[in-house]
């Protein structure tokens, strides 16, 4: 099981992460949405596509810009379109 904390507290866990460069990427339906604000962030990888991002919302606290997504990857990233990744001191343990 892989789990995702900010503020302490558990923001994601999934049995069913895909690693990617390192990064744990959750389904997004095993991210607690009323900690995911969407932003107008974006930027581009030239292997996976254009990601979009969230911050993150916790007890009070926000860490901006701190998860992302490829709403329509390319091809060879395919297997990670639906699901979430987190940076910015978001602690991934799995």
């Amino acid at each position: 099981m892989a789990t995702a904390q900010w503020n302490g507290k558990i923001i994601a866990s999934s049995d069913d992460t895909v690693v990617v460069e390192g990064n744990h990427y959750f389904p997004l339906e095993s991210v607690d949405p009323a900690v995911l604000k969407p932003t107008d962030h974006t930027s581009h990888c030239p292997w996976k596509g254009d990601a979009n991002y969230y911050s993150l919302q916790v007890d009070g606290a926000e860490n901006t810009n701190a998860a992302w997504y490829y709403p329509e990857p390319m091809e060879a990233a395919k297997q990670i379109k639906g699901h979430v990744a987190f940076w910015k001191g978001v602690e991934i343990s799995a």
